[in-house]
């Protein structure tokens, strides 16, 4: 497994080293407008813990950050009126996926039709 990384651009949000646009945030979680949107709500949510993937997080996070964390996101979406149309959560994890933060952290996008979920010219 990856060891974390402190310097890693979200542990430095956490810090209060680089700005963001909070939309919501406890003891557990900060949950912020993503910077690069790619739908007109694009917020990502983070554990304020040290977790490098969602397979880190469910392995080593406590019952009650594990309860906060996926409670925010739903709460996240019914305040950003996503729950009625309809949204997508993603959670990248390791390279194969895509992942270019090594803290876990889900994406939270909606506000419009999103198309499918992946395209690819490559069989599966």
């Amino acid at each position: 497994m990856v060891s974390y990384d402190d310097n890693n651009i979200f542990a430095k949000i956490l810090r209060g080293d680089i700005p963001n646009d909070t939309v919501f945030e406890d003891d557990h979680v900060l949950a912020f407008r993503d910077i690069s949107a790619q739908a007109p709500v694009h917020i990502l949510v983070i554990p304020k813990g040290k977790y490098v993937s969602v397979s880190d997080f469910g392995a080593a996070a406590g019952a009650e950050e594990v309860t906060a964390f996926w409670r925010a996101v739903s709460n996240i979406a019914e305040d950003q009126g996503l729950s009625e149309g309809g949204f997508r959560i993603i959670a990248n994890s390791g390279l194969n996926s895509g992942q270019e933060v090594p803290h876990f952290h889900v994406h939270i996008l909606g506000g419009r039709a999103l198309g499918p979920m992946l395209r690819s010219s490559e069989a599966a």
